[in-house]
This record gives structure tokens, C-alpha cells and sequence, in this order.
């Protein structure tokens, strides 16, 4: 039978009793789908879908076009029927498809949004929450600060933040040569993060980036988190949206293998972990690859102060389209582009797949024992 071997406490955001404070990270593209969120919120976690070009997953999948509010809707409410909780994951830095897929998300009845890659500074204005937990990313204290103080004037409050570290996989939320400094390790990050909860209705915080094992959750609920986000271990589970071949990247990376990809590097201009074995990624650096753009996920504004410009279609010295590179790894066009793979710091650590139950349960604590037996 299962025993545990440190309990773990549930999780409460806006009146939502999670199980375990765990939550699964949102990974893009074509990773954290419902089958994913779907397994983990089953088995107590917080399940999180990733709205990233989410409506030509779901396109390909219907055979049929499908816009960023339908695919959104539709991926929730799948997702939704496994019981549990479910959430999903909005970047701010997808500008055209945003709105929309908030209010997808909304309509669907989600549990959760999480929203990151920028400062989520005018989420609950689009659209009335009701019982929908808003939760954005940040990577800094003041950076929170300046979202609770947007959100006052829109009368709402964060129901929980979550505090990602430099150690996450993707894009991150500090320059270069900010992610080596004590300062930003995560440890370090969370009291002051904590402190500004607290002030601004003592919401939860929950920290990620970097986190492993079981112990390593114990440690940070023992340091004030009241729960942690997990991306990669998720990604190597069987129930994960992502290609075989990206699973196997995994299991064969190195420490040496997971690298930060600044120039060339993510359109976007943040620092973006990645395998350096990653086909575009190796292409970008040779100079192998032409400028290309032609999906429109990750714009800047043009001189006008229009979200037109893509700096990967612009250049091939600093920049590669990430978008297309995560597509082909969720296997939309692999026959056209190559792949890209984006891992936390401890993707080496992997190596195996498993199920999500059975990562649940070792996160969870829980252990494997022999029942007593009455000699007779």
C-alpha cells in the first residue's frame, strides 16, 4: 500500500481546496495539453493547459480552423471532464491572440489563469473573473507590486502569485547576466515576494523554477511558499503532449546540454533555456537558417505603436523563430521546420518516463510498503 512519507498540505486559491499544492506548468507549444492537465488534476494537482498557438494544435486536431477563443474553450473544457482542477497558461507577450484566449478560458469555467511573460497588468479588465482564480508570474517583488497596484484601481486583487525562478525552462524573466546572481536565486527571491503578498491580502505564493523532488517542495513550503509549479518532470510523462523524439531529447541531455539561448536567441528578447542540440537552435547559431516568420504569436511594436514586427523575420544574427521551432516539436510541421526543445535546468536528471500518477505519488511523498503480516 501507499504510505506518505511527508504529508503535503492542500493548496486554497479564491475558495478552490487543491489536493496537493503542486501545480503543472503550462508548457508551450503543444506540451501541456488536456491530457496532460487533465491526469494531473485527476490526482490531486493543479493541471494547466498552455494557450501558446493553441488554436493550430487544435485546428490540426478538428481538421477544421479554430481561433485562439474556441481552441482555449474547447482545451478546458476537455481537460475540465477528468474531474479535478484545471487552469491554463496565457503569456503576455502573445499579444494578438491574449483577450482572446482569456475569454475562452473564462467562458469555459477555468479554475485558474496563470499569466506570465510580461506583466499581465490589465487581466481583470477583460472580462468579470467570477469564480476564475487570476494569478500572474513574476520574477521580482517590485514587479508584483506594480501589478497589485494596477489591479486596486480595477478593483481586484492576484487570488495567488507565482514566483518563477532563473532556473525554469523558457523564457525567463531576468537579463543574462542577471541569472548566475545570489540575489536571484529562488530562495533568495521568495521572503520579499512573500512579505509583498501579504501586504496586498495575503495571497499564495507559489515558487518554481528548478524544483525537483519531494524534498525540494518540503523545503520551500517550509520557507513561507504555499505551493510549487513544475514544468519538466511533467514533460516526461507519459500523458504529456510532447513529440517522442522531444522526450527522448530529455532523457539523453547532459548538464552540459542545457544551455541559454540570449543571441541568437527568442524574438521576444528574454533569455530562453533550451537542449543545445535542439535542431533550429544549432541552425540559428551556424547561420543556416533564413530570417522567417510567419505565424505572428510573438510581436513587438512597430513605430506606429502597432503589435506588428517580429524581430525573427528581420534578422538571423540575434534571433530564430521560436514559434515555428516549438510547433515542429509538438509535431504541427515537422516536415517543414525543425524542432526546438526547451527544458528546465534539471531536464539531466531525468531518466525515465512515467506515468503522472506515478510522478504525483513520488512528489506527493507517497512510498511503497509491505503490509503487516500476522504470523499465524
Amino acid at each position: 500500500m501507499l504510505e506518505s512519507t511527508s504529508p503535503l498540505p492542500h493548496l486554497s486559491i479564491k475558495g478552490k481546496r487543491i489536493s496537493l499544492p503542486i501545480i503543472q506548468g503550462g508548457m508551450g507549444i503543444g506540451v501541456s495539453l488536456s491530457p496532460l492537465a487533465g491526469a494531473v488534476a485527476k490526482e490531486g494537482g493543479l493541471g494547466i493547459i498552455s494557450s501558446a498557438a493553441l488554436d493550430r494544435i487544435v485546428s490540426k486536431r478538428n481538421n477544421r480552423k479554430i481561433n485562439a477563443y474556441e481552441a482555449s474553450y474547447e482545451e478546458v473544457s476537455i481537460a475540465k471532464t477528468s474531474g479535478g482542477f484545471v487552469g491554463i497558461n496565457i503569456m503576455c507577450a502573445l499579444v494578438r491572440d491574449y483577450e482572446s484566449s482569456v475569454k475562452g478560458a473564462l467562458d469555459a469555467k477555468a479554475d485558474v489563469i496563470i499569466s506570465g511573460a510580461g506583466l499581465p497588468l490589465n487581466l481583470p479588465a477583460i472580462q468579470p473573473p467570477k469564480d476564475t482564480a487570476l494569478i500572474p508570474i513574476v520574477s521580482s517583488a517590485r514587479a508584483l507590486e506594480l501589478i497589485c497596484k494596477r489591479w486596486e484601481r480595477l478593483g481586484y486583487r492576484p487570488d495567488a502569485v507565482v514566483l518563477e525562478g532563473p532556473l525554469a525552462g523558457g523564457h525567463l524573466g531576468f537579463k543574462i547576466d542577471q541569472i548566475d546572481m545570489e540575489s536571484n536565486k529562488l530562495e533568495n527571491l521568495l521572503p520579499p515576494v512573500k512579505d509583498m503578498a501579504i501586504k496586498y491580502g495575503d495571497f499564495p505564493v507559489i515558487v518554481a523554477g528548478g524544483i525537483y523532488t519531494h524534498e525540494d517542495i518540503i523545503r520551500f513550503l517550509k520557507m513561507g511558499a504555499n505551493g510549487v509549479q513544475m514544468g519538466t518532470r511533467f514533460l516526461a510523462t507519459m500523458e504529456s503532449s510532447a513529440s517522442a523524439e522531444y522526450k527522448q531529447a530529455v532523457l539523453d541531455a547532459g548538464k552540459g546540454d542545457i544551455i541559454i539561448a540570449g543571441r541568437p536567441g527568442s524574438p521576444c528578447g528574454l533569455p530562453f533555456r533550451v537542449i543545445k542540440q535542439s535542431l533550429m537552435y544549432a541552425s540559428a547559431v551556424m547561420r543556416l537558417r533564413s530570417p522567417r516568420c510567419d505565424k505572428g504569436y510573438v510581436l513587438l511594436k512597430d513605430e506606429a505603436g502597432n503589435f506588428t514586427r517580429c524581430s525573427a523575420k528581420e534578422s538571423n544574427e540575434d534571433f530564430f523563430c521560436i514559434c515555428n521551432g516549438l510547433l515542429s516539436s509538438a509535431g504541427y510541421n515537422r516536415d517543414k521546420e525543425e524542432p526546438l526543445f526547451t527544458v528546465g535546468s534539471n531536464a539531466y536528471r531525468i531518466d525515465k518516463i512515467v506515468s503522472v500518477k506515478a510522478l504525483m505519488d513520488e512528489l506527493a511523498g507517497r512510498v511503497l510498503v509491505a503490509a503487516s503480516v500476522e504470523n499465524i
